[in-house]
């Protein structure tokens, strides 16, 4: 009996060790299991956090831009300074402290940008310069569908080439004579863009700038076409276009004068200028040629303003026109966008072991404000600039212009009205 009940225990054991092994085996498979789908559950989650902070870290485009692509937000920060020196040759005999050498901040402009979910987008812009406020941007856009986009609130109204162009990007200190003379401005209003392969069409209807609607009688309102053809052929970009405008002043009619600055913005003398005129409407168009091939550039536009007078007769005809050419020394090609000159991608820039790029400009600017009995003036500028560029977000520009004047509105020494002039300018600029 001693003998069995041990052997009858080990038989007992060995027939029940494969049912214990296969328990212990069943427990550690689903231990296996659970700690795998919770290393599942840990990969996902470093995943989720490691895609937070990318939507949240910015990327750098002249300033931080910080998007969230998962939502369709995004922000931007968006400014400019523009300091500015210059000085304007008094004629013989012409006393006025406006003339000469004067300094100011031409721009000092912030702002920002982005876009919002479904399509829309964003933009407000104020410019501080002159110790006072002034709304230059204030948009809604939406992406309407392919290649059609809408934009609600204050912007620019297609006028010309020029114009439209940022002063950014501008290769001069100031835009060509017939663009301020004609009262070219940012409106409030409607308008539309279609582009499809090498055609831009814009259309939009406004009143009238943010700043002179505080004038509860303004009732003001334009309508405002622009048409862009801008093929490529080879390795030159081409640009044709024509714009059309209709501005109808209604109650605020009356007291409008046409006139423009010599060349530079540091003084507020006018030696073009008509006098005061009751305008009731105005009708204008415009034509613009630019080319760009490598490192140079020629460009052109000429523009027509015709202004209905309330007091009758025969309506005044004014015209300006400019034509330019440039050429970059180091290399570089003008930025072209969207039918506008854009920003210049600088080559080799300082710090990176460059010079920066090197551009100079040639332009003739033509301005004739007398038409019948209004002798507003007639202007023939000449102007050189030479643009440094150290990095793409940094300027310096320096300009000269010979100002030759027909009839001008400030009368020099024995009443003589036909004379030229000199100015300067320089400029420090930089933009994010």
């Amino acid at each position: 009996m001693r003998t069995i009940l041990p052997a009858a225990a080990l038989l007992s054991a060995a027939i029940a060790s494969p049912a214990l092994a296969q328990d212990q085996d069943g427990a550690l498979a689903a231990e296996v299991a659970a700690m795998r789908a919770k290393i599942e559950a840990l990969e996902a989650k470093v995943k989720e956090l490691q895609g937070g902070p990318k939507a949240e870290t910015p990327s750098w485009k002249g300033a931080p831009q910080f998007t969230d692509k998962k939502s369709g937000w995004s922000f931007k920060p968006r400014g400019r300074l523009q300091f500015d020196v210059g000085n304007v040759e008094s004629p013989e005999g012409v006393q006025d402290r406006g003339l000469g050498f004067a300094s100011e901040v031409r721009r000092a402009r912030l702002g920002v940008e982005g876009t919002i979910p479904g399509g829309f987008g964003y933009k407000f812009e104020a410019d501080f310069a002159d110790n006072d406020i002034e709304v230059a941007d204030a948009l809604l856009s939406y992406d309407a569908a392919k290649g059609l986009g809408l934009v609600v609130g204050q912007h620019n109204n297609f006028q010309s080439l020029e114009e439209v162009t940022s002063s950014r990007f501008l290769s001069f200190m100031e835009r060509a004579a017939f663009t301020d003379a004609f009262g070219f401005e940012r409106r409030l209003g409607l308008s539309a863009t279609f582009s499809q392969g090498d055609v831009l069409a814009s259309f939009g209807a406004f009143t009238d700038n943010v700043g002179d609607l505080a004038d509860d009688e303004n009732n003001a309102r334009s309508f405002d076409g622009r048409l862009v053809y801008l093929p490529r052929l080879g390795e030159t970009q081409l640009h044709f276009g024509g714009s059309a405008h209709f501005r109808d002043n209604n109650d605020i009619a009356g007291a409008a004068r046409y006139r423009q600055r010599p060349f530079v913005h540091t003084t507020d003398t006018r030696f073009l200028a008509t006098p005061s005129l009751r305008v009731e409407k105005e009708t204008s168009y415009g034509l613009e040629f630019a080319a760009i091939r490598g490192p140079f550039h020629a460009t052109g536009e000429a523009h027509w303003l015709r202004p209905s007078l309330l007091s009758g007769g025969d309506t005044p005809s004014f015209f300006g026109g400019y034509a330019e050419v440039g050429y970059y020394l180091t290399g570089e090609t003008r930025g072209y966008k969207a039918g506008q000159f854009d920003r210049t991608k600088v080559r080799k820039p300082v710090g990176e072991g460059g010079l920066g790029a090197v551009q100079v400009n040639l332009r003739y600017d033509h301005l004739d404000l007398s038409s019948g009995a209004i002798r507003g003036g007639i202007q023939n500028g000449y102007a050189a600039s030479l643009v440094w560029i150290p990095q793409d977000y940094v300027r310096f520009l320096l300009n000269y212009a010979r100002l030759g004047y027909d009839d001008a509105a400030i009368a020099a020494s024995g009443g003589d009205r036909n004379y030229a002039i000199d100015v300067w300018g320089a400029r420090a600029q930089v933009d994010f």
